[in-house]
C-alpha cells in the first residue's frame, strides 16, 4: 500500500491523535497520505514529507482511510465507487456499522492495513436516474415529503407493474449494507451482506396494509410522485440529492460491485449485527 487517501468527519479535533498515528504508520511503510483540498483546509495541514495536499483525483490510490462515522465511510465508498479501492473505516461516530475497527484499535488497524492484513468485501450500490447527474447510493435512497408540505403520495413499480401506492411521509430503497439503517427503522427486513437484491419500505404509511418488499437484483424499480402539486426531496445515503416534482418518476437499478469495504479477517456480518444492535429477540 504505497498511496492512501484520507477522509475525516467534520470534527477534526477528535481525529487528530489518530491522524498522527496514521502518519507514523504511513512513514514506517513508506506510503504517501493524500488529502483533498477540503480535507487539507479542514485539518489545517501544512506541507510535510509523506503528505500530498490538495489532491483531488482518484488515480493511483491503493487504499482509503475513513475516520468518522458511517456517513464519512459512505462518502469515501461513493468517491471510490467502481475503482476497486478498499475503504478502511475507523469508527469515530455513534454506531459505526460499516467501520473496520473502533478508534481504540486505530493504530493496530493502520499497521495491518499497510501490511495488507485485511479482507475486502464487495458492496453493491443503487444507481439513481431522474435527478441530474446520475447518482450512486451505497446505503439507501430516500424520497421524503418536504417540511411544512402535505403528506406525500408515492407509488412504486417493478418491471412495469405497480406494486405499492400509499399516502406517507416517504419511501426508502436500501441495499443490504443499508438495510440496517433507515429501512430497519421503518420495520423493513435486515438483509445480510452478500444477499443480492434491494428492499423498499414506506416511511409512516397511512395504511394498515403497506409492507416492505425485497426486489430482485435484475429488476428495475421506478418510484412515482403521484401528488398533483407537491414536490418531494430525494436523499442519497442521507445527503440531499435533489427534488422529485409532482408527477415525475425516479428510476433505480441494483449495481453490483460498487464499493470495496476493508474487513478484519474472521469478523462476520452476524457478529457485527449482534455487537452493534444486540440480540434481535430475547426470551424470558
Amino acid at each position: 500500500m504505497s498511496v492512501a487517501a484520507v477522509f475525516t468527519h467534520r470534527r477534526p479535533a477528535e481525529t487528530r491523535a489518530a491522524l498522527d498515528s496514521l502518519a507514523r504508520e504511513a512513514r514506517a511503510a513508506g506510503a504517501v497520505l493524500c488529502f483533498s483540498s477540503q480535507e487539507t483546509a479542514k485539518l489545517g495541514l501544512e506541507p510535510a514529507p509523506g503528505l500530498e495536499l490538495n489532491a483531488e483525483g482518484r488515480d493511483g490510490v491503493d487504499i482509503c482511510f475513513a475516520l468518522g462515522g458511517d456517513g464519512t465511510i459512505l462518502t469515501a465508498l461513493r468517491h471510490f465507487a467502481g475503482t476497486g479501492v478498499p475503504v478502511f473505516g475507523v469508527n469515530f461516530g455513534e454506531i459505526g456499522f460499516l467501520s473496520t475497527v473502533d478508534r481504540e484499535a486505530a493504530q493496530d488497524g493502520f499497521r495491518r492495513a499497510f501490511n495488507g492484513d485485511f479482507d475486502v468485501l464487495s458492496l453493491p450500490g443503487i444507481t439513481v436516474s431522474g435527478v441530474r447527474p446520475e447518482l450512486i447510493a451505497i446505503n439507501d435512497v430516500s424520497i421524503i415529503r418536504q417540511p411544512g408540505r402535505r403528506v406525500a403520495q408515492l407509488a412504486y413499480s417493478v418491471g412495469g407493474d405497480e406494486v405499492g401506492r400509499v399516502r406517507c411521509d416517504g419511501l426508502v430503497v436500501a441495499t443490504p449494507a443499508g438495510s440496517t439503517g433507515y429501512n430497519m427503522a421503518n420495520g423493513g427486513p435486515i438483509m445480510a451482506w452478500g444477499v443480492e437484491g434491494y428492499v423498499v419500505s414506506f416511511i409512516a404509511p397511512h395504511s394498515l396494509t403497506a409492507r416492505p418488499v425485497v426486489v430482485a437484483p435484475d429488476d428495475v424499480l421506478v418510484v412515482h410522485n403521484r401528488s398533483e402539486e407537491e414536490t418531494v426531496d430525494v436523499a442519497v445515503d442521507g445527503r440531499p440529492a435533489g427534488e422529485l416534482d409532482a408527477g415525475r418518476p425516479l428510476e433505480m437499478r441494483f449495481a453490483r460491485d460498487q464499493g470495496r469495504l476493508a474487513q478484519i479477517a474472521g469478523v462476520t456480518f452476524y457478529q457485527r449485527l449482534q455487537e452493534k444492535f444486540g440480540l434481535l429477540a430475547t426470551g424470558a
